[in-house]
């Protein structure tokens, strides 16, 4: 899957990050626009170059699980080894903050740039498949777009309005352009743009694919109804949208809970891109990384933020760095019989002589993304595992479209969390009934569940407006985003004409 083209190396300065007067003036390496965009294959190239960043989104899953109340930030006992980490895992962010929430704003305005770039050209060379790669393109651009919105809120975006609806500009964000970029009018509107591209998106989009990593109609439409229950928290009606498209994806018959056996090993790799796969980010290893270039690499290092702290020996997994510590209150919340228990934690409370204890250490780690030993390219720093992220599970689908149906009043809810629980207890012994209470709260308990450990409880917590009452620390109107990086505003001398996110 990695293949970067120079051409997207030069000409995506909307990483903010670098966007310096010598870095504008350098000459472009590879080929430019005027001579590109000319065949099937260079539009597959820029694709593909698009695709490439979503490697990166492993920050925003770390940034997410230790910004939720289930999840500590860990790391070493006697400093701050990663500070913006155990700052967010605090409430305590600042602007000053930098690392992972100055890589998820660079990272993710790449990756949105880079989809930018193929779009601004999508008319120029006609050839069998082009609507289908422009389809994609579109979804790409949501997809960043959208990690964007959900961490910072109403982001600066170059946008006109298109059939009389607002859109984001089909054009690259280049050079200089920040100094006269201004913010989107607000996080609805940003969700209404976003929306946008994923319904041009799923007109062209394939029920399946040919390789794995490619987006299809289904995953277009998941992420569709992800965006209306966000977009529900300022416009209830979008609760009705949501139902309707997240039933479109489960009507489709594409996708299937793992059962059994098979659901045991559902985060290993023999369990990647299966049935219950709606969409999945790719790590392959095939190419190491260096701490020099961390973004160089086809892996990820997630996984070694989520192990027990060396000196740890286990014939099935190495030593990580202790971070993302899960809670004995979500270990206990979890009945006996559960399968998701045994799937969500690795439970060390008894052998706590066998790894040495870091900050926050509550015996129990994250097994959904422990660093499995063989799936690692060992010829290079310990930054490179072969070890996928379950972007959108068919799980989150199901408990997806149970909300929204029970916002909007439709009659699935029940059913769609039933079908969840099923699966966790292998029988429907713990089918919902109506003394279990209101069936919305019993769908966040869930949810919570379910999907434990990969790194939608926070924004879960915030876009229900429960986020205050549950995170130790949360300010309401303030943390329900991060602040933006106070150096990128620097950069695009926006301190005023953007100003900082409320309250920070």
């Amino acid at each position: 899957m990695k293949k970067i083209v120079l051409i997207l190396l030069t000409i995506t300065c909307f990483h903010f990050t670098g966007c310096s007067d010598d870095f504008v003036e350098v000459e472009p390496a590879g080929s430019n626009a005027d001579n590109f965009f000319n065949s099937a294959e260079e539009y597959n190239s820029a694709l593909i170059g698009a695709y490439d960043l979503l490697q990166a989104t492993f920050w925003n899953v770390l940034t997410g699980i230790v910004a939720s109340d289930d999840y500590a930030a860990g790391g070493d006992s006697f400093n701050f080894d990663q500070p913006t980490l155990q700052n967010i895992n605090l409430m305590s962010q600042t602007p000053s903050d930098e690392n992972q929430l100055r890589d998820i704003w660079g990272l993710m305005y790449a990756g949105l740039n880079r989809a930018n770039y193929l779009l601004e050209f999508k008319d120029k060379t006609d050839f069998a498949g082009r609507d289908q790669v422009v389809a994609e393109a579109y979804f790409l651009r949501a997809y960043f777009t959208f990690e964007l919105v959900k961490n910072f809120g109403n982001i600066p975006l170059k946008t006109e309005e298109r059939n009389g609806v607002l859109r984001i500009m089909d054009a690259r964000v280049i050079a200089e352009d920040e100094f006269g970029m201004t913010r989107i009018a607000d996080i609805a509107t940003a969700y209404q743009v976003i929306e946008e591209d994923l319904k041009e998106a799923i007109l062209n989009l394939p029920v399946t694919q040919d390789l794995p990593y490619k987006v299809t109609k289904g995953a277009a439409q998941a992420l569709l109804g992800k965006v209306y229950l966000y977009h529900g928290t300022y416009d209830q009606s979008k609760f009705g949208d949501a139902s309707s498209v997240l039933n479109q994806v489960i009507s489709g018959n594409q996708y299937s809970l793992t059962t059994g056996s098979d659901y045991s090993v559902l985060f290993d790799n023999v369990g990647e891109n299966g049935t219950e796969s709606v969409f999945e980010i790719q790590y392959t290893g095939v190419e190491g990384a260096s701490w020099s270039c961390i973004t160089c690499s086809q892996g990820t290092y997630f996984p070694k933020f989520c192990g027990p702290r060396s000196p740890y020996d286990n014939p099935d997994y190495e030593a990580g760095w202790g971070f993302c510590l899960p809670s004995q209150e979500l270990y206990d919340l979890f009945e006996d019989g559960d399968a998701r228990r045994d799937v969500t934690f690795y439970d060390l409370r008894d052998a706590q002589d066998s790894y040495s204890q870091g900050r926050d250490d509550t015996g129990l780690f994250n097994l959904k993304y422990m660093p499995r030993k063989g799936n690692r390219n060992l010829s290079s720093d310990p930054l490179n595992y072969a070890q996928n992220y379950r972007s959108i599970r068919y799980a989150d689908v199901l408990l997806m479209a149970a909300e929204a149906e029970a916002e909007s009043g439709g009659p699935n809810a029940e059913n769609y969390l039933n079908q969840v629980r099923a699966r966790a207890y292998g029988d429907n012994s713990h089918d919902y009934t109506a003394a279990e209470g209101d069936i919305l709260e019993v769908i966040y308990t869930e949810r919570r569940k379910e999907l434990a450990g990969e790194g939608h409880r926070f924004y879960d917590l915030v876009r229900t407006n429960k986020a205050a009452s549950t995170i130790e620390g949360f300010q309401v109107n303030k943390n329900e985003v991060f602040p933006i990086p106070l150096i990128e505003l620097q950069l695009a001398n926006a301190q005023e004409r953007w100003g900082q996110n409320p309250g920070y």
